[in-house]
């Protein structure tokens, strides 16, 4: 039996974790992490290199104590993350800057890119697939406007997964999955288009090599990780592309949500496909060579979650201590028994997706009742369910106009996944068939087969996820509450827009707005 380790670098949490070589998940070790905004620099989400490792290495060092397993038992790594987070380096490969993925300081930055180089965003856009929204070009922009003389040490980028890998092997370099959301890369050919950071004023000198997912790049060389030398490092990707990987979702018209911090809605796509005209999807790389993605993005879905735990559900919290159950369990078991609908309490947080112009309204709750009866956790959760799922309907709706493929059958993975009224809700409110894998930690197990395709247990991605991936359990949609939530969701998108109009007006304050914007 050989032993693979996936370093899951997420939006809300950092995660070790084993598998053997037949996909079985050995261990887990976690840690959450915050991106905190920098005093004076409105909009900015920092990502802390040096706390942040710290984290990584505990869950190493634990996810091998929980398994019984020596270092040198794990045969080789990957890693994946959260995508558009980058890390600046310097000369000797030092950290010099970094920020998470919503990190959105570069507003002024935007608007001068967008003022001075006329249709340059929608030039870039059919070039990338990526706007400026989370894009890399304003964050460096800002950089040199702000910190100039940080600026002038900038010898090489790569985004967080990457710099995990680089932190154990000593070798800064990137993937097309995760570095092509930078937006300073090509579609079609997988490699970094320097002339868009030169045209615009930037380095274009700073580009590492890139690797396709599943290279070797180096054998570990940071022994203060808790791993030994033995082991090899292998070029990971971004976490959805990966995590699509981990559920199958490796061929052309296949389908897939991840419901983590953030929802993805995932339609694989040829890779030759133009992106739409009107701008209002990204298209990624996959980690399979010849297919793009088709991405749709429900901001802080499960983040929202997490809130609304910790802020309102400290009962649930000690009973879930008393059974020895998760909380969201707790909270679910009550929501069962909310009508469909949840009273017609509409939650206001990410809108559905509009990459040309991306900003979300006031978080907020409408249609609140003062009948505790009807108008308690138990509903307001279900609402928070069931609104996860009707933008992502939406997503998926404009997925199909824009690719023309029809989707029927939805993969849903994730921490979302694991409760069961969640994955119904999902499945009427799409009315399609939703399947759940056994391996929740889709991300993850997408790394590993990385990690073994480098070192030879696995011929590609696309056999090993094939051969790893099993099929826990199966929703069907139920029509009439299928009907139901069709017309909750045209409500909903009139309310959320008369939301917008209020933070047009300078009435409330928009819960996440793109640079530029």
């Amino acid at each position: 039996m050989q032993y693979l380790m996936a370093i899951d670098a997420g939006t809300g949490s950092v995660r070790a974790v084993i598998f053997d070589d037949e996909g079985n998940q050995i261990s887990v070790a976690s840690r959450e992490w915050t991106h905190l905004e920098v005093e004076g620099v409105p909009n900015s989400m920092s990502f802390d290199t040096e706390k942040n490792w710290e984290l990584t290495k505990e869950c190493i060092k634990e996810s091998l104590a929980l398994a019984g397993l020596f270092p040198e038992h794990i045969v080789a790594l990957s890693a994946t993350s959260m995508r558009e987070g980058i890390v600046l380096y310097d000369k000797e490969g030092k950290e010099l800057w970094a920020v998470a993925n919503v990190d959105a300081r570069a507003s002024d930055e935007v608007k001068y890119l967008k003022e001075h180089f006329e249709g340059v965003e929608e030039e870039f856009y059919a070039l990338s697939g990526q706007t400026f929204a989370l894009g890399a070009l304003p964050r460096l922009l800002w950089l040199k406007n702000h910190e100039p003389e940080l600026y002038e040490k900038v010898t090489s980028i790569s985004m967080i997964s990457d710099w995990v890998l680089a932190k154990l092997s000593g070798v800064i370099a990137t993937d097309p999955s995760n570095g092509g959301t930078t937006g300073i890369f090509s579609l079609k050919e997988r490699k970094w288009v320097k002339e868009m950071a030169l045209g615009v004023g930037l380095k274009g000198d700073i580009f590492p090599p890139v690797y396709e997912t599943g290279t070797v790049i180096g054998n570990v060389v940071n022994e203060e990780s808790g791993l030994s030398s033995s082991t090899k490092v292998v070029m990971g990707g971004g976490d959805v592309q990966l995590g699509s990987a981990g559920l199958g979702v490796t061929e052309f018209g296949q389908v897939a949500i991840l419901g983590g911090s953030f929802w993805q809605q995932i339609v694989n796509i040829n890779s030759y496909t133009e992106p739409p005209k009107d701008i209002s999807m990204r298209i990624n790389h996959h980690v399979i060579n010849g297919l793009s993605q088709a991405e749709g993005i429900t901001f802080f879905s499960g983040l929202i979650m997490r809130w609304f735990r910790d802020a309102f559900c400290d009962i649930e919290k000690l009973e879930a201590k008393e059974r020895g159950v998760d909380t969201y369990r707790i909270l679910e078991e009550k929501a069962k028994n909310v009508p469909v609908g949840s009273y017609g309490i509409m939650p206001i947080f990410s809108d559905v997706m509009n990459y040309g112009k991306w900003y979300h309204a006031s978080p907020s709750f409408i249609n609140l009742s003062i009948d505790p009866t009807i108008c308690n956790k138990a509903s307001m959760f279900r609402a928070l369910e069931e609104n996860a799922c009707m933008v992502s309907a939406i997503n998926l709706k404009k997925i199909e106009e824009f690719t023309n493929i029809k989707v029927k059958e939805i993969v849903f993975a994730g921490g979302a996944s694991k409760g069961e009224l969640w994955c119904q809700i999902l499945s009427d409110v799409t009315g399609c068939k939703v399947k759940i894998p056994k391996v929740t930690e889709a991300t993850a197990l997408g790394a590993i087969m990385s990690a073994g395709v480098g070192v030879g247990i696995y011929d590609s991605i696309s056999s090993a996820s094939k051969k790893l991936v099993h099929w826990d359990r199966e929703y069907y949609p139920n029509k009439d509450n299928y009907r139901i939530y069709q017309n909750l969701q045209k409500k909903w998108q009139e309310v959320y827009k008369t939301q917008l109009e209020l933070v047009d007006k300078g009435l409330t304050q928009s819960m996440w707005k793109a640079p530029g914007v």
